[in-house]
């Protein structure tokens, strides 16, 4: 890894998961090399580095993490449930939410009612 350039992502999601584990390991021991700089005076030139190495190794973890969950989805995509984390998150009420069918359903009581008492149609007069 050179010191000099940041991580780009576009780069990122084209690796393969060894290249990406391999990329966070020297990341990780760059920046701890660093932090011992930082600890025992080293130059400031070196050391606003470590905020870049911070966010190159997000980057890296995202890409990471992004692709564990994509591989998850297509394991459960044809299982009958979801892991809670795979799953929409919506609101807590949206959740709890009859499905489109069961809200749709109508008992044979009010399919009766329905039948027999359809709703009034009025003609109103327009001035």
């Amino acid at each position: 890894m050179s010191s000099s350039a940041k991580v780009k992502p576009g780069q990122l999601w084209g690796k393969g998961k060894d290249d990406l584990q391999k990329q966070l390991d020297e990341l990780k021991t760059e920046l701890g090399s660093l932090r011992v700089q930082k600890i025992s005076g080293g130059a400031t030139s070196k050391l606003t580095r470590i905020h870049d190495l911070r966010k190159s190794i997000a980057r890296v973890l995202t890409v990471i993490n992004a692709n564990q969950r994509h591989q998850l989805r297509l394991f459960y995509a044809k299982k009958k449930y979801l892991p809670l984390d795979l799953r929409a998150k919506q609101t807590r009420a949206i959740r709890r939410r009859l499905s489109k069918k069961d809200a749709s359903r109508v008992t044979e009581k009010q399919k009766k009612k329905q039948t027999h008492f359809p709703a009034r149609k009025y003609a109103i007069k327009a001035e």
